[in-house]
């Protein structure tokens, strides 16, 4: 079964979400934590994140966590850094999003921030890379449109979709930014919407929403 706990992070407003694996039978010290979207932006944003997947026995080598990025823009790895260093591991995405997640002082500087971004390291995500997580039916959907590499993933078995910024509750995302492509967007929420309706859809910004409600 699936735990799913999420976060509001950031000025923007993001969704954090760690997803926590428990086979029948196990208890907390066997899971395995999926940190998608690490959008804390400050220290008590950081330590709340941190306490909670600690309170998983996941955070002190006693388990795997894996961060993975639905894309790459900078309200949705504000803590990326942070995240990498925390639990030595790379964030995972898409490959194509690899340039914009690296070239993040040029997002800071589209949108006004004067800071510094510290880099983080990043690895293209595979199947292979979810194989240590506990659930094997996790699956990968690109679902470009939002940012050429943007990402959802989907438990089946679950009828669990992550969405990122692909899909809202009552809305989509934008593609005004650099690599949106509204034709690609389109065609992405076409395939979302063959999934069950009552798939639960777990946003990057806002409430959750269920596939059937997106459709009407």
């Amino acid at each position: 079964m699936l735990e799913i706990k999420s976060f509001e992070f950031g000025s923007f407003g993001t969704n954090t979400y760690v997803v926590s694996s428990l086979s029948a039978g196990e208890g907390r010290g066997e899971a395995s934590i999926l940190l998608i979207d690490p959008a804390c932006s400050n220290e008590y944003e950081r330590q709340l994140l941190k306490d909670y997947i600690n309170s998983l026995s996941c955070g002190e080598g006693r388990g795997e966590v894996l961060i993975l990025a639905t894309h790459g823009h900078l309200d949705h790895l504000w803590g990326a850094a942070w995240a990498t260093e925390q639990w030595h591991t790379p964030v995972l995405m898409h490959e194509a999003d690899i340039p914009m997640a690296q070239a993040m002082q040029a997002q800071y500087n589209l949108f006004g921030i004067r800071a510094t971004p510290q880099p983080f390291p990043i690895e293209p995500i595979k199947s292979s890379n979810l194989q240590m997580f506990k659930s094997s039916d996790v699956q990968i959907l690109p679902t470009p449109g939002h940012t050429p590499g943007s990402i959802c993933l989907y438990w089946q078995d679950e009828k669990v979709l992550l969405s990122g910024d692909t899909l809202f509750r009552m809305g989509y995302g934008r593609t005004d930014l650099p690599g949106g492509d509204m034709g690609q967007l389109i065609d992405s929420l076409r395939r979302l919407f063959t999934l069950p309706d009552d798939t639960r859809v777990y946003p990057g910004h806002g409430d959750f929403t269920t596939i059937g409600a997106e459709k009407r």
